[in-house]
């Protein structure tokens, strides 16, 4: 029987040193940023060094959202994306992709070399495997449209794991890294180069008219800018047009450290049984930290405990080590998905209006390391009018969307419109972002909203957005 260490290795491996200040008065910007995590960190550290005055704003601690509860996965590779992205765009739109999430890589790898940040990247191949030996076709078209969009892929069905597949596809040159550590030392740079960062700071308000653009704290300070990013996992703003196409997912993690002997070499992910995604991180002199993940859930569905222990069992039986480590640390991560597949970065609305000044950052679908760097650099590169990369238009939230998505969204929405109408029931829970009936995960003792992901302490504190109120605030 396992004990229990904790939860994410990545908060308590990475202590965030000393608090950055709460905001306590009305500031000006020329960008302000909501969202301390790699996404928007890495658009502010651009924007400072693009000479642009930055707030960072920050509803907890920099790096303990999202970004503190990842895997540590940097690869270009996810899932099966590039044959559906050649079936669905094309060719050519499945090259753009690439090139954004190549380009993340070598950004990541800069970065850390300018600045001096030992966040233990490691270059392993990755993987995205099958069982069923009547899903190795599928394999096949993912590895040759991988190839195709210019990542070093090929079919393989020996991949280093201690049990058999029936297909993979192999992309070599990946990396894996300890993101909170990378992000930790970008906020440090932002704020040499003048950056200012808040801590604590809880955005209510978004406002979009031009006369008053910026955003509202807990407390009533304000922040005025002529630019407002919004990378906050789910948008505090979102127009309907988005709203449609968003959904959320949480997922588990356990990981315990092993004999490096025990661990697998590369990055392995598969959709099938649950989703299942294994890797390994440096623990010492000949350890390593075996992290799996998996087990994807709606928020507020409940079981996770049951969820928890599945995984641990199905880790326990299948990797060598993991069942006689005396101790895993087991935590959770959220994702935003899009209806196509296709990350959101940049403007809300047309030009000219003032939702062209809100820009937002959200849609990864838990590929959000290479995603959110990606997203960093070309908000970035539009708020300063630089030149956008080629993949821009890819990512624009206002693309419409292919034909064949309709269907998934409309089941989607009608989901929403269940928890919705269910929220009025007496007694029950509701969401103070949309009203949606919520459901209470006894795992991290938490209050989940299904719809948009809200979640919220057992005293109704709020946890994570897009709601600003707490429970039980129903003005």
């Amino acid at each position: 029987m396992h004990g229990y260490d904790g939860g994410s290795y990545w908060m308590e491996s990475a202590p965030p040193g000393a608090p950055h200040p709460s905001l306590d008065r009305d500031v000006d910007a020329d960008v302000v940023v909501v969202g301390a995590g790699i996404a928007g960190l890495c658009a502010a550290r651009e924007l400072v060094r693009a000479g642009r005055e930055v707030v960072v704003l920050e509803a907890g601690r920099i790096a303990a959202g999202v970004t503190g509860h990842t895997t540590g996965k940097l690869t270009a590779l996810h899932g099966l994306r590039y044959a559906r992205l050649r079936g669905e765009r094309g060719a050519e739109a499945a090259a753009q992709y690439a090139e954004a999430q190549l380009g993340a890589l070598r950004d990541v790898v800069d970065v850390c070399a300018e600045l001096g940040i030992d966040a233990e990247i490691e270059r392993r191949p990755a993987y995205t495997y099958t069982w069923d030996s009547g899903n190795a076709e599928q394999i096949r078209a993912e590895a040759e449209a991988a190839a195709e969009a210019g990542l070093p892929a090929e079919a393989v069905t020996d991949t280093g794991l201690p049990y058999a597949v029936a297909a993979a596809v192999r992309v070599d040159d990946q990396l894996q890294f300890h993101a909170r550590r990378f992000v930790l030392g970008v906020a440090d740079d932002l704020i040499a180069r003048g950056g200012r960062v808040y801590e604590n700071s809880r955005v209510t308000e978004v406002r979009e008219d031009e006369a008053d653009r910026g955003v509202t704290v807990e407390g009533g300070f304000t922040v005025r800018a002529r630019d407002v990013v919004l990378a906050t996992n789910f948008p505090l703003r979102c127009p309907a047009a988005l709203l449609l196409r968003l959904s959320v997912s949480r997922e588990l993690v356990v990981a315990a450290v092993v004999d490096e002997r025990h661990a697998p070499y590369g990055m392995y992910v598969t959709s099938e049984g649950g989703t299942r995604s294994v890797r390994s991180a440096p623990a010492g002199e000949g350890r390593r930290l075996l992290i799996v993940a998996g087990e994807a859930f709606e928020p507020g569905a409940g079981g996770v405990r049951h969820r928890f222990g599945r995984l641990e069992a199905w880790a326990s039986g299948r990797l060598p080590g993991f069942a006689d480590a005396p101790q895993v640390h087991r935590w959770a991560a959220q994702d935003v998905h899009t209806a196509d597949g296709l990350p959101c970065v940049g403007p809300l609305g047309p030009e000219g209006s003032g939702a062209a000044r809100l820009h937002v950052a959200t849609g990864f679908g838990g590929w959000g390391l290479s995603n959110g760097v990606a997203a960093g650099r070309l908000l970035a590169a539009s708020l300063t009018g630089g030149a956008l990369p080629a993949w821009a238009g890819l990512v624009d939230p206002r693309r419409s969307l292919p034909l064949r998505e309709y269907p998934g969204v409309a089941r989607h929405q009608a989901s929403v419109a269940r928890h919705f109408a269910s929220g009025f029931v007496p007694r029950t829970r509701r969401c103070t972002h949309m009203g949606c009936a919520m459901g209470f995960n006894h795992a991290e003792n938490t209050w989940e909203c299904p719809c948009h992901g809200s979640r919220f302490a057992a005293d109704g504190t709020v946890l994570q957005g897009p709601a600003t109120r707490p429970l039980g605030d129903d003005d």
